[in-house]
């Protein structure tokens, strides 16, 4: 493909994510699928305009604004070829020609942009706050609340590409002899930082190719979810459930925490995403695993089961703040009304769950959020409304689930891409007091 019909994929893409308020990992498998001619080399290119674009978006749209050009996925793609590609005015008119398979030439307006913006960085000293660190302007004053004067620096290392973290599958193998599996394949990994069952590789590559992969060796998972499921402290014999099983990421950690002995349930609403986490369990040889699908959180099964299990884990829907590393797009697709919405239903997930525990047992309440009103607020809410749990510091289980000292040896454990190199996640560990209250 020629470097204006790169350019022009990467509007329509982004197009795409905006008038369908599709993520972008979607749009873009769906763009490329009914478009099985373009290359691994020209995808990678068109995936670098699109991301760059998302990820920049506040900025680049604080210079259209500037230059009096409506935002959109064509201005905001050429203003991102100027600022953040590098590229020069000439360039830009080349490639976009109108031929076929390019954009259409560009207007006066334009062009007046292009060559306004060459030489300038993104940055400027008359930007916002929210606009400097390329963040919708209403979470501001929520991210402020959790870093304060660090907020930039956490909002910079959200906006670098995360390295893509394995999960060591320990029924089929460990750390080291996944490594080798990997070497033996051309592809170096080194352990990760906090996880002992995690490898970090800081290549791109597809996955699904690899043997050690396919023979369910390792998984995708990042260090962050893969420490909120050792917290768990899921064991040999033990009744668990992961509540908000999803595509069972953490449900596959579980099983092997348990070394295939116990029950584990899996729970999901979506009959969909629990088609595919059954895949990944046959991959993985998880064996004791029984799927649900759930009706919601007051289903049935739920009042049926309640005190009899020993751990619950529940990584509750929220708004993936923590995630913008891999899903920048995601933060364009947020509004206040979502974080109203959802701390509400995060409260009813949390207690009903809650129901499950045995006396005794331990409620795992994560989320891959950064905001107290999804994190803190919620797991003080809960023990402030359920006497029959009390907090059970993180600090106190990390020595014996992680190993070593927790960072930031406190009650919660709150992960951050700046001060650990993970995605953005949050961790309460309650316990079951009393004996169950009337169902």
């Amino acid at each position: 493909m020629t470097p204006g019909a790169q350019v022009a994929a990467a509007i329509d893409i982004l197009t795409a994510i905006e008038t369908e308020n599709r993520p972008a990992d979607n749009a873009s498998a769906d763009y490329f699928r009914s478009r099985r001619y373009i290359g691994a080399k020209d995808r990678a290119q068109i995936a670098g305009h699109v991301y760059a674009v998302s990820r920049h978006r506040a900025g680049l749209d604080w210079w259209l604004t500037r230059s009096a050009i409506v935002a959109g996925s064509r201005s905001r793609v050429l203003a991102g070829l100027v600022l953040l590609e590098g590229w020069r005015p000439d360039a830009i008119l080349a490639c976009c020609d109108g031929d076929r398979y390019r954009p259409a030439p560009l207007d006066d307006a334009e062009k007046r942009l292009v060559r306004r913006l060459a030489g300038h960085t993104l940055q400027h000293p008359r930007m916002s706050r929210a606009a400097a660190s390329d963040l919708p302007e209403w979470l501001e004053p929520h991210l402020d609340r959790v870093f304060g004067e660090t907020l930039e620096r956490e909002m910079a290392a959200l906006n670098v590409p995360a390295p893509t973290d394995l999960r060591v599958n320990l029924l089929k193998t460990d750390r080291e002899g996944a490594r080798r599996a990997l070497a033996a394949e051309h592809v170096e990994a080194t352990p990760t930082r906090w996880s002992l069952q995690g490898l970090r590789l800081r290549q791109s590559l597809p996955l699904g190719n690899l043997a050690a992969f396919k023979d369910g060796l390792v998984e995708v998972q990042d260090e962050s979810s893969q420490i909120a499921a050792l917290l768990a402290d899921a064991r040999p014999g033990m009744r668990v459930v992961d509540f908000c099983a999803g595509a069972g990421g953490k449900t596959l950690a579980l099983a092997a925490g348990m070394a295939n002995r116990g029950k584990l349930v899996a729970c999901e609403v979506s009959q969909r995403r629990l088609e595919r986490a059954t895949r990944r369990l046959r991959r993985a040889g998880a064996h004791n695993v029984e799927r649900r699908v759930l009706s919601g959180e007051r289903d049935k099964w739920v009042k049926l089961h309640a005190g009899s299990f020993d751990r619950v884990i529940v990584d509750v829907p929220c708004l993936g703040t923590g995630t913008w590393r891999r899903n920048p797009d995601a933060k364009w697709r947020v509004h206040p009304e979502d974080l109203i919405k959802l701390t509400r239903r995060q409260q009813q997930i949390l207690r009903s769950a809650a129901r499950l525990v045995r006396p005794g047992g331990r409620l795992i309440y994560a989320t891959c959020s950064l905001l107290q009103e999804e994190d803190e607020a919620q797991a003080e809410a809960f023990v402030a409304a359920d006497p029959d749990y009390s907090l059970l510091p993180v600090a106190r289980v990390w020595p014996q689930t992680v190993g070593g000292a927790a960072p930031g040896g406190g009650q919660y454990l709150r992960l951050t891409p700046a001060q650990h190199d993970t995605d953005g996640f949050f961790v309460a560990i309650f316990e079951r007091q009393r004996c169950p209250s009337e169902f």
